[in-house]
């Protein structure tokens, strides 16, 4: 009997591919949810610090007493853009202003303050 030349992968070889694949999945998925964790909080602390823009946008037009809130700040003269994606609660004028919002996908809130400063 003459022997053939079959090419292929064995089935031992298949396996362990599978296996190193596997235990690469088992490394990256988590390491991949702590960045989307990291990009969510991003985003809100950027909403806030742009809320707090338009605010002191809206605080230079009608005075530092006046309330600023979400609507007002996402009038077109101030160019705030509200996302369904963020959930924002502003108030105050320029010295008690006072925002705080969260991501429907983190379970992170942070506010900012009259200040400026992110918390």
């Amino acid at each position: 009997m003459a022997l053939s030349n079959k090419k292929g992968f064995t089935l031992i070889e298949l396996i362990i591919v599978i296996g190193i694949i596997g235990v690469l999945a088992a490394i990256a998925i988590p390491v991949f949810a702590q960045y989307k964790a990291r990009a969510y909080d991003s985003d809100t602390k950027s909403h806030l610090h742009n809320i707090y823009l338009a605010c002191k946008s809206y605080w230079v037009d009608e005075g530092s007493s006046s309330d600023c809130t979400v609507p007002i700040a996402s009038g077109t003269a101030y160019g705030y853009t509200q996302t369904t994606k963020i959930n924002i609660v502003s108030s105050g004028g320029e010295t008690n202003f006072t925002s705080t919002a969260f991501h429907v996908d983190s379970t992170n809130t942070f506010s900012i303050d009259s200040v400026g400063s992110i918390s």
